[in-house]
């Protein structure tokens, strides 16, 4: 087609190019005005949007300010509640210390079984100390809790007259297998039982009175109404001797432990047992071992109850006996009975533990640490202690 043909058709071209351009003018018009609209709503939701976090914001800064003074004043109550009860422990201190049991004065001097007649004999001969020891307990200066390892009663302890650092654990009050932990660090480390040696022993022990001794193992054992002292040599594994405990119609020696009747226990001046009969059922009785060979060397009644003990040890030749309550509470010496006669009953200082978990199943004393090892409630414990001179009480 010729160019004069097309400027003949500009003319008729020319409303249909305008019709179609003013329809796309309209469209841009709607689709802006439309964004206009949109951009418009945007805006209103986003400044009601930040009105409401703005809101939200006060209100959130307005509950923790409102925490933040409860807080305040729950840490305020409970400051002034520890405060109530120190002051009130120590006036419960003040009056048991004021208001003690009643002094143990009372001696019972039954005559004895035939089978110990020679003890008898010897029974108010004056007591020939072995050692210049002449120290007692001044106070209990502190405690460590080692672990949790085993049942509610048990023992743990050292050997009371060598430098071995072997830990022998008894757990329960009748079993036949001791744990043997090289030293403390095994022991405290280690919760399972596989780290620990283990001693099968021939009999059964019965209680929580046992003790090792100079590389021995002297422990109790039942054998129908008698109670038989075992001395088991560790070392070699054999029952180097036994003897049956020179006592009739014997009953538990702590009231708050029914399963001990026989409490055999250290210190400087030898070996020890603690242990009660029908005879006299209030109070305890005492007697001197030889370690060699099982023998009753001396026996005493003494004036401590029963009645409420939990265990007992001896230190430098005086029995101290720990006393607590059935819903346990806080374990006091506040009987001590000394063989040599320096210290009198109610001469000797009234000792408290300190606060533990429910009541002790032993105290076993290491006269070269100057140091008991404790089992309350399936929980092993250390305490330390104060000496001071007898004279000085």
């Amino acid at each position: 087609m010729g160019p004069w043909r097309c400027l003949l058709l500009l003319p008729l071209l020319a409303p249909a190019l305008r019709a179609q351009q003013q329809q796309f003018m309209e469209y841009v018009e709607r689709r802006l005005t439309l964004l206009e609209e949109r951009i418009s709503q945007w805006h209103d939701q986003s400044s009601r949007y930040s009105t409401e976090l703005r809101d939200f914001k006060n209100q959130v800064l307005g509950m923790l300010e409102a925490a933040e003074k409860e807080r305040e004043a729950m840490r305020a109550e409970a400051e002034g509640a520890a405060v109530r009860v120190d002051r009130l422990e120590r006036e419960v201190d003040y009056l048991e210390t004021q208001n003690p049991a009643p002094p143990c004065v009372e001696v019972d001097e039954t005559l004895m079984d035939k089978q110990v007649a020679t003890a008898k004999q010897r029974k108010n001969e004056k007591y020939t100390k072995l050692t210049d020891c002449s120290d007692t307990i001044a106070s209990v200066r502190a405690m460590k809790i080692l672990k949790r390892f085993g049942g509610a009663s048990g023992l743990w302890t050292k050997d009371a007259a060598g430098n071995s650092e072997k830990i022998y654990v008894f757990d329960g009050t009748a079993n036949d297998t001791v744990y043997v932990f090289p030293r403390m660090r095994e022991f405290t480390l280690f919760s399972a039982t596989r780290k620990a040696a283990r001693i099968k022993l021939p009999y059964p022990w019965v209680g929580t009175g046992h003790l090792v001794y100079d590389g021995h193992l002297y422990y109790i054992r039942q054998q129908g109404l008698s109670f038989q002292v075992i001395k088991f040599n560790l070392a070699n594994k054999t029952v180097v001797d036994s003897s049956v405990f020179p006592a009739e119609e014997q009953i538990p020696v702590f009231g708050l432990s029914p399963s001990t009747y026989i409490e055999v226990s250290a210190d400087e001046e030898g070996l020890w047992a603690v242990y009660a009969t029908k005879e006299d059922e209030k109070n305890m009785c005492l007697a001197k071992l030889d370690p060699a060979s099982l023998d009753i060397e001396q026996m005493w009644d003494t004036p401590c109850p029963r009645e409420n003990a939990e265990g007992a040890f001896v230190v430098c030749g005086a029995l101290h006996v720990v006393y607590n309550t059935r819903p346990p509470s806080r374990a006091r010496v506040q009987c001590v009975f000394d063989v040599s006669g320096t210290l009198a009953p109610e001469d000797a200082s009234l000792v408290y533990f300190p606060k533990r978990y429910g009541s002790h199943a032993s105290l076993k004393y290491s006269p070269r640490e100057r140091q008991l090892y404790a089992w309350d409630d399936g929980y092993q414990i250390i305490y330390r202690m104060e000496m001071k001179k007898k004279l000085e009480v």
